[in-house]
């Protein structure tokens, strides 16, 4: 059961005010949901001129807009860099600038500034000011090289600060360490920053038939699909963004929707397993200019066209991902549960998969793993994910001298190293994962939001359920336990893997689909479950389901 549960009288007052269920009301209370969570507003935004060097980024901006030097956007390749590639060149055009995006090939240049990817940028745009978006923040040498040509950067990005800052107009960054007083804006991805930095540039110069709020889709889905916590401003560019993709007026959007099999409103689950998946496939795969010329296309027919071609390249790097993660499960050793982290490594391994290769290994073995991928010249190049607890770049940065470059923020970094530091590289990771890992925290757990009776379950629970969404990464969907229920017909198998129940407690019953269910192998009934709860639309008719997670004979 939860733990810092909520004194009961204040449980039973909201619970009774609200008209929902105590432990509903119990849950509200530890996730601190007060009305402006319940209710996320865009009205309550900060002011963006409180980030750091903002200032600095709008008169940088509007210099160059006004003596219409050129402006070339330095993106990265994945999401979060194309939707805020698409939101900033969206603005800056309408205030009349001359603008080129510019996004890296993960595969000859890399993440980031890297030197191969900033000298194609110089030759191929001639930039005058160049805005690094997601990026940057760890290339001083580069940005340095560039001013070296007279060229200004503005540095907007999101990642962990090293010890050695970049030397720009601006570093519009919330985890910059001079930074007192950004920790509210600390979550934020680059879509949101740029976000902040479009409303900052409206607020200077405002423009006349430009509406931020119709570009908020694009914030929602970098957002969503970059994996930060969706709390405070994050929750208010979500909740408000999947609802301007509702609309669907982008026809970019739209037909990635078409292709994905989904229509609007999309969930926060459907922007990470759908669309995320084919926006990122294009930079993984392919060239990430697909992606970022989808969302800013005006062309249905073009947009259709590049939609199918992402949705291809999905399709083909579901396959080599396959492959890699065979590969890469064959490496981690069968006593690794006496290990703390996981790190292994295969030449030809496609670095556009092995950060999802990485978070499969992270959340089966549920260690903080690195995936990394050499190339014939023996140079690699890695991708981790993390668990609760353990920052991977505080572990990359004790284990820096094996290691070409690396960056990121706790849960998920890149890395570059050479073959032959692996093993020693390997060993230090693991050595300071032990060091930073108790027992406790490398066992995976379940953890519930409260006990629940079916008859509890009615539309006004699903109601106020609904209310704490959108849920992902700090705010996760509710975990429920119901004691002693009972099959009242016999389960429904589904593609041969997945069943449909009818649950009965007591004189209420319950609708419940469980998803890779050990069919033919249920324990012995009255059972108790661990489950989630979503709206089921069929037909017309909207009404509460399970979603079962797992289950054993019920205990006394």
């Amino acid at each position: 059961m939860p733990e810092n549960e909520p004194p009961q009288e204040a449980t039973h007052r909201l619970a009774a005010t609200l008209g929902c269920a105590p432990v509903l009301a119990a849950l509200l209370l530890r996730r601190g949901a007060s009305e402006a969570f319940l209710r996320p507003m865009l009205k309550t935004l900060g002011d963006p001129f409180l980030l750091p060097d903002m200032a600095k980024a709008v008169e940088a901006l509007f210099s160059a807009v006004d003596a219409r030097r050129r402006i070339v956007l330095y993106g990265d390749y994945d999401v979060d860099g194309v939707t805020s590639l698409a939101l900033l060149a969206r603005l800056l055009r309408a205030y009349g600038a001359e603008v080129r995006c510019f996004l890296p090939s993960r595969m000859e240049e890399g993440y980031g500034l890297t030197p191969q990817g900033v000298a194609r940028c110089v030759e191929e745009t001639a930039p005058e000011l160049l805005v690094a978006l997601d990026c940057g923040t760890a290339s001083p040498d580069e940005i340095a090289w560039l001013a070296e040509r007279g060229v200004e950067c503005v540095v907007v990005d999101h990642h962990e600060c090293q010890s050695r800052m970049p030397c720009c107009v601006a570093l519009v960054n919330p985890k910059r360490p001079d930074c007192a007083g950004a920790a509210e804006w600390e979550t934020l991805c680059t879509a949101g920053l740029v976000f902040k930095l479009c409303h900052a540039l409206l607020k200077q110069r405002v423009l006349e038939g430009f509406d931020l709020r119709e570009s908020l889709d694009l914030v929602a889905i970098g957002t969503v699909a970059d994996l930060v916590p969706l709390v405070g401003e994050n929750r208010i560019l979500v909740t408000h963004g999947l609802r301007q993709a509702a609309h669907l007026r982008g026809v970019g959007l739209a037909a990635l929707a078409e292709v994905s099999g989904i229509q609007p409103p999309f969930s926060p689950t459907q922007v990470g397993f759908q669309i995320g998946p084919r926006l990122n496939a294009a930079g993984r795969l392919g060239s990430a200019a697909d992606a970022l010329e989808l969302l800013l296309t005006t062309d249905a027919s073009r947009a259709r066209t590049l939609a199918m071609g992402l949705d291809r390249l999905n399709r083909e790097r579901q396959e080599v991902e396959r492959r890699t993660l065979e590969a890469a499960r064959e490496q981690v050793p069968p006593g690794v549960e006496a290990e703390a982290a996981i790190v292994v490594g295969g030449e030809g391994w496609h670095p556009g998969v092995v950060g999802i290769v990485a978070a499969r290994l992270a959340r089966e073995f549920h260690r903080p793993t690195l995936v990394i991928g050499f190339d014939e010249q023996g140079l690699g190049k890695g991708s981790g994910r993390s668990i609760e607890g353990f920052s991977l770049v505080e572990a990359l940065e004790a284990c820096a001298p094996y290691l070409e470059k690396f960056g990121g923020h706790a849960m998920a970094a890149g890395l570059t190293l050479r073959q032959e530091q692996l093993a020693s590289f390997a060993q230090a990771f693991r050595q300071w994962a032990r060091a930073s890992l108790d027992a406790e925290a490398l066992r995976p757990r379940l953890r519930l939001d409260g006990e629940v009776s079916l008859a509890e379950m009615d539309a006004a629970f699903l109601e106020t359920h609904e209310a704490l969404q959108p849920f992902g990464i700090g705010n996760p969907q509710p975990l429920f336990m119901a004691r002693g229920v009972r099959p009242l017909e016999e389960p429904r198998i589904l593609k041969e893997k997945h069943l449909r129940l009818v649950l009965g407690q007591g004189r209420a019953r319950q609708e419940a689909i469980y998803f890779n269910a050990p069919v033919g192998a249920l324990p012995r009934p009255p059972w108790d479950l661990v489950f989630r709860v979503s709206r089921n639309e069929w037909r017309g008719v909207s009404k509460l389901q399970m979603q079962l997670l797992a289950l054993r004979s019920a205990t006394l």
